[in-house]
């Protein structure tokens, strides 16, 4: 079986390994704390502290256990080779919605570093699934959930 594989820019790669130090440096600690104190409690079938820093517990080593698979097997992003008016991950791109005009401009990155706050989506999106491999000028037409909507492309930068 082949490990499912990562796509993500360097800056996205740091950030996780950032956030996995923090997790298994800081938040383990700090979780272990708890769960002495909870226990100091007496009786562990009703402590409600205990119960919620063990919970607190699994969440943690979950997602370090999801952080370490991600950033294992990451494959960072090379958009060199691509020509500089195609869009692809690690591409910025800027495109207005037709006919309205709207201008929207976002980042795509792999999964693991998405973040719609940051105006950083997905390339499994449906946006970035329409505008993937198109170029400066296209106008596309996007499928979503919520309808489709047609878009041209203005402007496609490289990411940093």
């Amino acid at each position: 079986m082949d490990a499912k594989v990562y796509p993500m820019t360097l800056e996205g790669k740091a950030k996780l390994e950032a956030e996995l130090e923090d997790l298994k440096v800081n938040k383990r600690k700090e979780i272990i704390e708890r769960i002495k104190v909870a226990r100091s409690f007496g009786d562990l079938s009703e402590n409600s502290e205990y119960e919620s820093a063990k919970d607190e517990q699994a969440f943690v080593e979950g997602r370090i256990s999801t952080l370490e698979n991600m950033i294992r097997f990451a494959e960072i992003i090379d958009d060199k080779d691509i020509a500089a008016d195609e869009v692809s991950l690690g591409r910025t791109v800027t495109f207005v919605e037709m006919p309205d005009g709207d201008e929207e401009t976002y980042t795509i990155v792999g999964s693991a570093e998405s973040d719609p706050l940051e105006f950083k989506i997905s390339n499994d999106s449906p946006i970035a699934q329409a505008i993937i491999g198109k170029k400066l000028g296209d106008v596309v037409s996007i499928e979503t959930p919520g309808g489709a909507f047609d878009v041209k492309i203005t402007k496609i930068e490289q990411a940093n």
